[in-house]
């Protein structure tokens, strides 16, 4: 047997946990929800804990009811991300999404409030100077100046 007709073994075992940097609890955890986790505790908690003017059994169990989901939800985190990651990305959709506005089919619109939209859009149009109206011809119109187009 020559040394070409070894077998080479090219298969190797990944570990685990090779995934793991950056957590905690052996991996269980990743370390900025931990650490969101425990500043939105001591945030919610300590004005609880403190502040509530109940007696002691109901202060656990307010605590429990309100403390108990929320460091859950922010250990966990949404979707991949931590809570204020995902708070950020819901945030800037909020500020950046786009308006669309069309005109309702069926809807009678002031007839003033329209004529003033035409002819700002007149003057506006490209190719179209401003004061001089649009003679490009349609099929069979005759020469007559075109309005708006109306989407049709």
């Amino acid at each position: 047997m020559s040394m070409d007709d070894k077998n080479y073994n090219n298969v190797y075992a990944i570990p685990a946990n090779y995934t793991d940097s950056g957590k905690i609890l052996g991996g269980m955890l990743e370390l900025r929800n931990a650490l969101e986790a425990g500043i939105l505790l001591l945030l919610v908690g300590y004005p609880e804990l403190m502040w509530l003017p109940v007696a002691g059994t109901i202060k656990i169990v307010i605590m429990t009811l309100t403390l108990l989901p929320l460091g859950v939800l922010a250990v966990m985190g949404i979707d991949g991300d931590s809570l204020f990651q995902c708070l950020c990305h819901v945030l800037a959709f909020a500020g950046n999404r786009r308006k669309i506005h069309m005109k309702r089919v069926g809807y009678q619109y002031d007839p003033k409030k329209e004529r003033k939209k035409d002819k700002r859009k007149k003057t506006d149009r490209p190719g179209v100077p401003a004061g001089e109206e649009d003679t490009a011809r349609r099929g069979g119109d005759g020469g007559q100046p075109v309005s708006e187009d109306t989407g049709d």
